[in-house]
């Protein structure tokens, strides 16, 4: 399968990371970097409480929000990973609707963050391991063998296909797995460090252990969320942490990289950022769907109280793209009551029908899918400066 060449250059003996156990680690911080992790941690809690405040604590959009948030995440994690997709394309890979390769793979990754936020109670090798397989049950059939199971095998990230030898990174050998996640969990269990470390130090741990053979850097970043939910920093909302990580990727890589060499504050420093970035642009995504909303009750308004297509409207803040399928499977419509509040909706001017086929029909909100377009070409504006 290689060159003569490359198995001569990739042939002998190669060194493998070995982690430091961080357990009992305690981290020294400076006191700039701790001021900086204060005021990204109250950002983070304010942003929250904004989300809980314009909506209620019982509005049914909340729920809603917390998955189209949850999306944002996923979709800038898997950016990240140079996998690019639209809100609107992963909307219709939502309900089986287009048929954009890399949406259905950023679907996984959605998966992946929702089991983090259902399994953070508890954070735990199952966990991981479900986090894990999450992602990969839909990234095809070659992977699905992996899902949610630690790799058995040499890994390395850099040049060299035959093998690790002219790599700029070679992971742990997979026999030191078991024990490195172990002691991951008991650190991410502790309650003596601040939470913004925590979630730093446990993912750039998380990344050097590499513990399986595709998908670490959206585990990973799934495991971030899963400890903010853990530790109570943020209780209503998914935090859309990987935008901020995506405005600056060398910087973000580097601060790996430094990690692997013995120095945690160059990524301490970078979820710091993130946060930031994450909670003023989140604060902001939330502010203009909420007036999408509005916008959406006005044009309803003289349409019965108890009328179907109300319990839709909150429903689409989370997925602006429906049909008929979607409605009778998550809101337990019968077909000609899904069908009539779509009538509604379009004729007040809240949805569109974007196919124009008799059958196989798929509605649209425009102006949801504006705000999220507009939110990531911010994200992209940011990440050129």
């Amino acid at each position: 399968m290689y060159s003569r060449a490359e198995v001569n250059r990739q042939t002998g003996p190669y060194e493998a990371a070995i982690t430091a156990p961080i357990a009992g680690w305690t981290p020294r911080i400076n006191g700039e970097d701790s001021a900086d992790i204060e005021d990204a941690t109250r950002q983070l809690v304010e942003f929250d409480t904004h989300a809980q405040r314009v909506l209620g604590t019982d509005n049914p959009a909340l729920g809603p929000m917390t998955a189209i948030l949850l999306r944002t995440e996923s979709a800038s994690s898997s950016q990240i990973e140079q996998l690019t997709t639209s809100a609107k394309q992963l909307a219709l890979a939502e309900i089986d609707e287009g048929d954009k390769a890399n949406a259905l793979t950023v679907i996984g990754n959605v998966r992946a963050m929702e089991a983090a936020l259902r399994l953070a109670d508890d954070i735990s090798e199952g966990s991981i391991l479900a986090m894990h397989k999450a992602l990969m049950l839909h990234q095809g059939d070659f992977a699905k063998e992996d899902a949610g199971r630690f790799r058995a095998e040499q890994v390395w990230i850099g040049p060299g296909e035959a093998g690790p030898r002219l790599a700029d990174f070679v992971a742990p050998h997979h026999e030191r797995i078991p024990a490195a996640i172990a002691d991951l969990v008991r650190f991410v269990k502790r309650q003596d460090i601040p939470v913004l470390v925590q979630v730093a130090a446990a993912h750039a741990q998380f990344e050097t252990i590499h513990p399986f053979t595709d998908g670490n850097g959206r585990t990973g970043r799934a495991l971030a969320q899963s400890i903010l939910r853990n530790k109570g920093l943020v209780g209503s909302t998914a935090v859309p942490i990987s935008a901020g990580l995506l405005v600056d990727t060398d910087h973000y890589f580097a601060a790996l990289t430094a990690y692997r060499a013995g120095d945690a504050g160059p990524i301490i420093r970078e979820f710091a950022s993130a946060s930031r970035i994450a909670a003023s642009t989140g604060t902001k995504l939330v502010d203009d769907l909420v007036a999408q909303l509005e916008d959406a009750r006005a044009k309803m308004q003289g349409v019965r109280a108890d009328a179907a297509a109300w319990r839709i409207l909150p429903a689409l803040v989370g997925q602006p793209a429906v049909n008929t399928k979607y409605l009778m499977s998550e809101l337990g419509f019968g077909e000609m009551t899904a069908l009539r509040a779509l009538d509604t909706l379009t004729a007040r001017g809240v949805l569109t029908e974007t196919t124009g086929r008799a059958r196989s029909r798929v509605w649209q909100h425009p102006g949801i899918f504006a705000v999220l377009d507009s939110y990531a070409a911010e994200i992209r504006r940011m990440s050129a400066r």
